[in-house]
């Protein structure tokens, strides 16, 4: 069985390396390496920034929060569906526009142009700041697939994380962000139709919803969307729907998509194609949690395995690790973009700016290149430690971002009257709430409040409040570097 399990799993390594290998071509500027050029397709870029979207939290992190906390937990696919579509309306398209503009390759590279910034000081604080929480998600993706290959094998949990991330270092060394985009293509489509099969198949083998209801009400698992009527229930869900959904304005490793596309008028295509992959894969994740609590009403040791533990129980060991690898698809396309996006903040923010004498094309390519390997050495490092969950260390992860970035993005694309002093203090601050705001948040209210939304609003408000109080020491106008 552990034979088979291991040929699948070798087999769709090889696919993701001969795609990846198939799909490079030689870069000589690392705007090829980075950004492809800006030539990517709307099939490409719709389903790459889904698909790097989608770590394996998906399978393991969302299933689990439903299968133990009910269908309330629904409320995390909203807020992400909401959150996503308002990325592709108003981000995507101004985004696009401005960093070519702009001529810049990275977010932090924007904000410095954007802001006037002469210091560098946006740059680079905005860059170690995407640094530490990048690579802290990237860990996330590797515990998934850690914890996967010993359940499978009875491997030593580190063989599984040091395998797969050899696999991705390879491709995104070799073709950059072409072979990201393609290779993320491909695992896009098939987790998409793994984690529609799964819970089809699940369904059947359970008496319909009502075994579901009988099973639930036995252990007092919700499953009305609301967890009650009064005023604590309804706040709890619209937490749990925005501390997911703001997020997304500030995810380098989704937006940085959006620069990629070849034409603007091709990202209204990406946005309808993107958000059904999206809503079909979110309904699915969800799905499987409901059905679990019927299939194991004695519920499970490690509840983050339950799409695996549902696999092995529906399939042959051969399909069942081919099916598995839908787990590696998820956790994957995420961990290559991250790495991709950490290797250009790597080269362009911190290289480019601590040593431009030695800042050309050849260096910033090699540096980026060395970047993937330096940054990939340092997540696994990180997720040495398996004891922490997915969806904690991803709940981080996330509100890190999005609070340090989200706020930034949109004013940087939006405000008349932000300046270089209130973009410094919203990454600063967004980024220190979110690492604070778990031993602060019990001293102040009995309620839990997630640490996106102060970190967001606090970013937001720091933006605003100091670039109003710093507005004399920008009435001196400063020439900004512009494309031709």
């Amino acid at each position: 069985m552990r034979l088979s399990y291991l040929i699948a799993f070798l087999l769709y390594f090889f696919i993701l390396l001969a795609i990846g290998l198939f799909a490079h071509k030689k870069q000589t500027t690392s705007a090829e390496f980075l950004m492809g050029n800006r030539s990517m397709s709307y099939w490409l870029v719709a389903l790459s920034a889904h698909a790097s979207d989608m770590s394996s939290w998906l399978f393991m992190g969302l299933p689990m929060s439903v299968f133990l906390l009910g269908f309330p937990q629904a409320w995390i696919a909203v807020g992400l569906l909401l959150g996503m579509f308002l990325n592709w309306q108003f981000i995507a398209p101004k985004l696009r526009s401005e960093t070519e503009k702009y001529n810049s390759l990275t977010l932090s590279g924007y904000f410095e142009q954007r802001f006037a910034d002469r210091s560098g000081s946006i740059r680079v604080i905005s860059a170690i700041m995407l640094i530490v929480f990048l690579t802290h998600y990237l860990s996330a993706g590797m515990i998934g697939i850690g914890l996967l290959f010993e359940s499978l094998f009875s491997l030593n949990y580190y063989f599984g994380l040091i395998l797969a991330m050899c696999v991705v270092v390879i491709y995104t060394f070799v073709g950059g962000f072409v072979a990201v985009a393609w290779t993320d293509l491909f695992q896009g489509l098939f987790l998409l139709l793994v984690i529609v099969a799964v819970p089809w198949l699940a369904y059947s083998k359970i008496d319909g919803f009502s075994d579901i209801v009988l099973v639930a009400s036995s252990q007092s698992i919700p499953l009305s969307i609301f967890p009650g009527t009064d005023i604590i229930s309804i706040f709890t869900v619209l937490m749990l729907s925005l501390s997911w959904g703001l997020g997304y304005f500030g995810m380098p490793h989704v937006i940085t998509k959006f620069m990629s596309i070849n034409s603007v008028k091709e990202l209204n295509k990406s946005k309808w194609l993107g958000m059904t992959w999206q809503l079909i894969v979110l309904s699915a994740a969800v799905a499987i949690g409901l059905i679990a609590i019927a299939m194991y009403p004695q519920g499970m040791e490690n509840p983050q395995m339950v799409f695996v533990e549902m696999v092995k129980d529906l399939f042959h060991p051969f399909i069942a690790g081919f099916v598995l690898c839908a787990v590696i698809a998820a956790s994957m396309s995420t961990m290559d973009s991250q790495i991709l996006v950490s290797a250009s903040v790597l080269s362009e923010d911190l290289f480019g700016k601590l040593f431009p004498r030695h800042s050309n094309m050849e260096s910033k390519l090699l540096v980026s290149r060395l970047g993937v390997v330096l940054v990939s050495v340092v997540a696994l490092a990180l997720s040495l430690n398996k004891n922490t969950t997915i969806m904690d260390s991803v709940s981080y992860s996330w509100a890190g971002l999005g609070s340090a970035f989200g706020p930034l993005v949109l004013t940087a694309l939006y405000s008349k009257t932000a300046n270089r002093f209130g973009a410094i203090a919203g990454v600063i601050t967004g980024g220190l709430v979110v690492m604070v705001w778990p031993q602060i948040n019990p001293l102040i209210l009995n309620y839990a409040i997630p640490s996106m939304i102060p970190g967001f609003l606090c970013s937001l408000a720091a933006i605003y409040l100091v670039s109003f109080v710093t507005m004399d020491e920008e009435l001196i106008p400063v020439r900004i570097r512009v494309r031709d």
